[in-house]
């Protein structure tokens, strides 16, 4: 039986992951800031918490992280913690920058001290491509950061690759691009559009207030994603993937399916400057053809598709 550390596994991609590792037959640890149940939900949906064994650990703190290293012996290691808002980064941008880097380097120097033979997989981001002058993106674009959190994840993916050229780690970067679920948290767009404006439906609220929706983005299925970080760390050398679907949407005609599908008005739909960010990308998608040669990885699914699951899923439940 192999065993995997799998930080962030309270969060929406570490959910996933880890019903699918444990599908595999893995030990999964997750690891945790705190012992705060109110972080489990997402786990407790998807049946698996009792199957999962949870640890404290300090990100920041390397003895920490190789205490528990010790502790398990791991074969694989997926780092998914970070502050992962891009807004929010905008409004915290020393933490955003000092947690992704930092932990990012306290991690692979933990591998370094402990065991080399472990493989780790970055959660990196399509954000860090920022300003880019041609489409799609692929695994050689020239990064150009918008943001305090695309600045952190690019800085993250540079120390990943550093450690993986210097001492020959088993290292690699998964850039995934936006890939939503219902466990998606409020702060991300999708789920604060489909929530609100179910609560809409619902009578329980009367508008929905966004900001620039002009933006046009890759979006993709998380539960179908976290297959892609499970196969990076199988192949026989460590390699940078690009995770995406290869076609953007604008969040205009998100919205609008969105409104159509529940039979709402547009018109509850108010634009609001206060939620611009500071600077947007206007338009970005990648192309997937790496991953799905070279890893097998396969992925067709629309996003309407998604849509419509994630408006179903969020008409039966309500997960916070």
């Amino acid at each position: 039986m192999k065993t995997a550390i799998i930080t962030g596994v309270t969060g929406q991609d570490g959910a996933y992951l880890s019903k699918f590792l444990l599908g595999k037959n893995y030990k999964v640890i997750g690891l945790v800031r705190s012992y705060n149940d109110s972080k489990y939900k997402k786990l407790e949906h998807l049946n698996i918490k009792d199957q999962i064994n949870f640890e404290k650990v300090d990100l920041l703190d390397i003895v920490s992280i190789q205490n528990v290293i010790k502790k398990y012996d791991p074969d694989e290691i997926y780092n998914l913690a970070a502050q992962s808002s891009v807004g929010l980064s905008f409004q915290q941008p020393i933490g955003t920058i000092n947690f992704n880097t930092m932990s990012v380097l306290y991690i692979l120097e933990a591998i370094k001290n402990t065991d080399e033979k472990i493989k780790f997989y970055q959660a990196s981001s399509s954000e860090m491509y920022g300003k880019v002058e041609e489409l799609p993106i692929t695994e050689k674009t020239p990064m150009h950061p918008l943001s305090p959190y695309a600045i952190s994840k690019a800085s993250a993916h540079w120390i990943t690759t550093n450690y993986r050229e210097s001492y020959d780690l088993f290292a690699v970067n998964g850039i995934l691009f936006n890939h939503e679920s219902y466990l998606r948290t409020e702060n991300f767009f999708i789920k604060k559009l489909i929530q609100n404006a179910v609560d809409i439906k619902k009578g329980n609220k009367e508008t929905l207030h966004l900001g620039n929706l002009k933006a046009k983005r890759d979006f993709g299925y998380s539960p179908d994603y976290v297959r892609a970080m499970w196969l990076m760390l199988q192949e026989e050398e460590p390699e940078d993937f690009i995770i995406c679907s290869g076609k953007s949407y604008s969040l205009k005609e998100i919205v609008k399916y969105v409104f159509k599908s529940l039979d709402i008005n547009i018109n509850k739909l108010k634009i609001d400057k206060e939620l611009f960010r500071p600077v947007d990308i206007p338009d970005i998608y990648g192309d997937n053809a790496k991953a799905k040669e070279k890893l097998g990885w396969e992925y067709e699914k629309d996003f309407l598709e998604v849509l419509d699951i994630l408006i179903e899923k969020e008409l039966k439940n309500n997960i916070k």
